[in-house]
């Protein structure tokens, strides 16, 4: 049962928010994003004592001779909707990450499997792209470092567009191919594997990088296949000493790099952050998904059987073309039901 004294609290911040913004005082883009976060929860709130209120006249009606038949008909239909709009209305009352809106930082490395697992990369670093342009998102490749066979070494990329992290931030970790190389005669079935770290862009509040902190390099870009190359030393490198993390970026201007190479550094320090928080806050359990561990396999695609296997919430689905072509929906919306059933029986209990 949810206390109806917190949902009235909720109500009467939402009608507060939106006086304010109607009159035009305070901080109009933060009661904006206040606004925006609560629109939906009001929505949820609305619906629930709608229900509710609807249930509590049908019942009055029942002691009424005459309407005591229309309302026999209507309570078994308003009853039955109840749990549904509880659970619903629960959803909504779960804590948001606050990064769920941000845009994203995507980055895909090869792991074990050579040339085959820098071709499986590149369909990685596809399927996603398919997947930011079916939801409308811009999908920007920010660095990207090709093998001479059309693999990746690294890619770096940032997607920007509505909850860009929320629905992408279950696909960090090591995800596995099954196939047979198109660079193998034999026929044999190989395994490889690619890493896919996904981080929830950064703000300057976020992160504080203190100047002293960091060595900032140029030097010439290059690439394989002559890619990315151009003759002025514009590529930048920066260096992060206290975390040993190294960010390049190898655009035309030396400007947009230090830019781009500042913003991926402080997505990699505001995620170690993150995960930090997490580490603390769940030593005592082992949530299911979105534990963010990099090394952890999270699903593996098989080529000869078509299929593909999320190992977190034990999904198999033989849709594996599809799914390379980016229609994730199906995985993701499993992904992220299952942390919020997590994030429910962590609350109940």
């Amino acid at each position: 049962m949810i206390p109806e004294e917190r949902l009235a609290q909720i109500l009467d911040r939402f009608e507060y928010v939106e006086a304010k913004m109607s009159s035009g005082t305070g901080d109009i883009a933060a009661l904006g994003r206040e606004y925006s976060e609560l629109r939906p929860v009001v929505d949820q709130v609305r619906a629930y004592r709608r229900l509710k209120s609807d249930i509590a006249e049908a019942e009055t009606m029942l002691r009424d001779p005459d309407m005591r038949e229309l309302a026999e008909e209507e309570l078994p239909a308003l009853r039955e909707a109840l749990p549904e709009a509880e659970h619903a209305l629960q959803l909504a009352l779960l804590p948001r990450d606050k990064a769920d809106a941000r845009p994203a930082v995507l980055e895909i490395r090869p792991g074990t499997g050579g040339e085959e697992a820098a071709l499986f990369a590149g369909d990685l670093l596809r399927m996603y792209m398919r997947y930011s342009e079916a939801r409308g998102w811009r999908f920007e490749i920010i660095e990207e470092q090709d093998t001479e066979l059309g693999g990746i070494k690294e890619v770096i990329a940032r997607i920007e567009g509505e909850n860009v992290f929320a629905r992408l931030k279950f696909e960090s970790g090591v995800h596995r191919v099954q196939r047979v190389p198109a660079t193998e005669s034999g026929g044999r079935i190989h395994t490889s594997a690619a890493t896919v770290a996904v981080l929830p862009e950064a703000e300057e509040v976020d992160v504080h990088i203190d100047p002293n902190d960091i060595r900032i390099d140029t030097m010439r870009s290059s690439g394989a296949g002559g890619q990315h190359v151009n003759t002025t030393d514009s590529a930048v490198r920066i260096t992060h000493m206290p975390s040993g993390i190294v960010v390049t970026s190898s655009e035309k201007s030396q400007h947009r790099n230090r830019e781009i190479a500042m913003n991926v550094l402080r997505a990699r320090l505001f995620d170690m952050q993150r995960q930090k928080a997490d580490s603390e806050r769940s030593a005592d359990r082992k949530a299911q998904v979105g534990t963010g561990d990099r090394s952890e396999r999270i699903r593996t695609y098989n080529f000869p059987q078509g299929r593909m296997t999320d190992h977190r919430i034990n999904l198999t689905l033989y849709k594996l073309d599809q799914i390379l072509q980016g229609d994730l929906d199906e995985v993701i919306d499993a992904l992220t039901a299952d942390a919020q059933a997590t994030l429910l029986a962590e609350m109940a209990g």
